[in-house]
């Protein structure tokens, strides 16, 4: 069955590369935002199964739009998955206080992204 995937980076390539990874590897549908407040707009738009959200971007960063994310009603059931270079030990605890389904590292192999996001959601 199809996905649709909202991926949420400041980086074009980051979003162009994990977007050339979801449709060639799993031929999901995938739709991008480059900042936090296009992700929000995006999420109610297209009520994706699940969004791949940078932690660090200008403006509002990934923290804040989960925030609002889990805020909003019509958003809040949708898995987020954190993207982020900062993995360290400490961070992890910052990370695990946040409701995210999981925590992946930049940077990624774009061709695994669909398994390990299948893998995090318990998509089978």
């Amino acid at each position: 069955m199809s996905k649709n995937i909202l991926i949420v980076d400041d980086e074009e390539d980051v979003r162009a590369i994990a977007k050339l990874g979801l449709e060639m590897a799993a031929g999901w549908n995938v739709v991008t935002a480059s900042s936090g407040k296009e992700a929000l707009n995006q999420a109610v738009k297209y009520q994706p199964d699940a969004i791949l959200l940078d932690m660090m971007m200008p403006d509002m960063d990934g923290r804040t739009t989960l925030q609002q994310l889990k805020a909003n009603p019509i958003t809040e059931a949708i898995p987020v998955i954190l993207v982020t270079a900062k993995v360290q030990n400490s961070d992890q605890e910052n990370f695990s206080e946040l409701q995210v389904a999981a925590v992946f590292a930049k940077p990624f192999r774009p061709l695994q992204l669909p398994e390990q996001i299948s893998e995090a959601l318990g998509w089978g």
